[in-house]
């Protein structure tokens, strides 16, 4: 287990986060990296789930361990439970039905509200690690519509290569690229695109610099867990007057 950043749960509540059996690097803006945080994390690893098991397989067979690891930080003291992937979606209920606390299995969930932002000549896209994987049932699971653009970084170098192959290294420029090249295919291919939604968790790290490349919000796992921990204890106005 590994705690966040040197915050105490006086600095509001603490989230457990889940996190996929991975080597590759949790480099700052990654959910997994305690760092990213500035309120209280318990980040617990749930055993064999690779990402070639929960990405590629469906995440077949493993809904007990997540279960179990969730019901671990809940007895830690834990108020809200996150993952670390956004093809969870398909444990959401699952997860919220035998948890203890409020649950937030994938970025995707955020797609229904950033819609009714957008208005209805504009549409939220999405980008994904891996388009191939992501399927009607991973969409349906999060309330995300059909026909919702998607756009993966599968055709590129570096992320989805080294993200799911689970390797030790990481090269975060070319990283960075592929989520600029998939960011801007998107856009082209849907020109009505207003949004971009990251399903992938360790996207994030480059959220910014693909809101300067298409000009249009970057909503991710790390505007997500902010908002939902937020809510899990709510500043004390009252307190400041």
């Amino acid at each position: 287990m590994m705690s966040g950043g040197g915050v105490t749960k006086e600095n509001g509540a603490c989230l457990g986060i889940l996190m996929l059996d991975t080597r590759f690097p949790r480099i700052l803006g990654d959910i997994g990296n305690p760092d990213t945080w500035s309120f209280p994390v318990k980040i617990r690893i749930v055993p064999d789930a690779s990402p070639q098991r929960v990405v590629r397989e469906g995440a077949a067979g493993l809904l007990d361990a997540f279960c179990e690891t969730a019901a671990e930080l809940v007895d830690e003291g834990v108020d809200g439970i996150g993952t670390t992937c956004g093809f969870l979606s398909l444990f959401q209920d699952d997860i919220a039905a035998r948890c203890a606390v409020p649950v937030a299995t994938s970025s995707l969930l955020q797609a229904p509200f950033i819609q009714r932002l957008l208005g209805p000549r504009k549409r939220v896209g999405i980008l994904t690690i891996s388009a191939d994987s992501l399927t009607d049932a991973h969409l349906a699971a999060a309330g995300v519509a059909s026909d919702t653009p998607i756009m993966g970084t599968d055709g590129g170098r570096e992320f989805s290569r080294a993200i799911l192959n689970d390797e030790p290294d990481l090269d975060v420029d070319l990283a960075r690229q592929d989520i600029l090249d998939a960011g801007a295919a998107l856009i082209a291919a849907h020109p009505d695109v207003g949004a971009i939604l990251l399903e992938c968790t360790n996207m994030a790290p480059y959220s910014k610099p693909l809101q300067a490349a298409t000009g249009v919000p970057v909503f991710d796992i790390y505007t997500f867990l902010t908002w939902f921990q937020s809510a899990l204890s709510p500043r004390d106005f009252t307190a400041d007057t």
